[in-house]
């Protein structure tokens, strides 16, 4: 991928709004009840520290906002909440791309979403289809993949993406990246496993070298989707992940993750500068 091809970075924040109270056991995920990792726990954000958070991440210019929440699927009690927080949003900060990230979901639910200010929806599919049993049992693979058909039935804009350094073999992250790749989304989340001792999953956290690599394979399996680094990105790349823009990448989340902290956005600002790109200023930017 060229310099001028990667020119802009798009920037996304993610509020962390229902946490840590997942009953499903992905053996990756410090969401999940069952292995009591140490995070914080709780079932609705205030919607004013929602806004809050909105109005900083747009500050620090990000163009999408992310409401994550903890759970299997979209049920009507998460759907109510996200709808209340999505709108709150939008009446502050019309021009903020609000994406839901709120697991499995019908096309009604996800209708609705886009009714009240949604723009986009993040579900994941993770890892390949033949891999996904050795990380989660409570549920399989199709119906992450379903959700993904009927976010862009529902006309909302679909990203999903999945991580590296589960202990998947290379034929399954071809297989994933190219499930990803039949969907079409408009953004692909490239998350590298941050090891977690409380969670079965052992994991490791991959080489820069193989990281890098496979940035530049999804770049050549996704040449037109907006690759974003997402969860990772600190303990996988340290100081060398400015590198991540000509591996491919051409976005990143800024500030903390769900359960994890992120670098200071300031100091992903002047790292995208230093790296010879510019800022985008929104989702439409080129």
């Amino acid at each position: 991928m060229s310099k001028s091809r990667a020119r802009k970075i798009f920037l996304c924040a993610i509020s962390n709004i229902s946490s840590g109270h997942c009953l499903e056991d992905c053996r990756f995920c410090t969401q999940s009840v069952r292995y009591g990792a140490t995070i914080d726990r709780f079932y609705h954000k205030p919607i004013e520290r929602i806004v809050e958070e909105a109005k900083a991440a747009k500050e620090r210019s990000a163009v999408g906002f992310c409401l994550v929440t903890a759970g299997k699927e979209l049920d009507e009690k998460t759907l109510r909440f996200v709808c209340e927080a999505a709108e709150a949003v939008k009446k502050e900060l019309p021009e903020l791309n609000i994406i839901a990230c709120n697991g499995t979901a019908d096309l009604d639910r996800l209708r609705i979403l886009r009714d009240h200010g949604v723009g986009s929806y993040n579900h994941n599919l993770e890892t390949s289809e033949r891999f996904y049993p050795s990380i989660c049992t409570t549920h399989d693979w199709r119906e992450r993949y379903e959700t993904c058909e009927n976010v862009r039935k529902a006309d909302l804009n679909l990203c999903t993406g999945g991580i590296f350094g589960l202990g998947e073999p290379m034929e399954d992250r071809i297989s994933l990246l190219e499930s990803v790749a039949s969907l079409e989304p408009v953004s692909v989340p490239i998350n590298f496993y941050h090891p977690n001792e409380a969670l079965p999953l052992r994991g490791e956290t991959l080489p820069v070298e193989e990281a890098l690599e496979m940035i530049r394979l999804a770049r050549r399996i996704l040449p037109s989707q907006r690759l974003m680094i997402a969860g990772g990105r600190q303990v996988t790349f340290k100081e060398r992940d400015r590198e991540i823009f000509a591996a491919g990448a051409d976005a990143i989340v800024i500030g903390d993750y769900l359960t994890t902290s992120g670098s200071d956005p300031m100091r992903d600002h002047r790292m995208i500068r230093e790296a010879g790109y510019e800022i985008a200023v929104d989702c439409h930017d080129h």
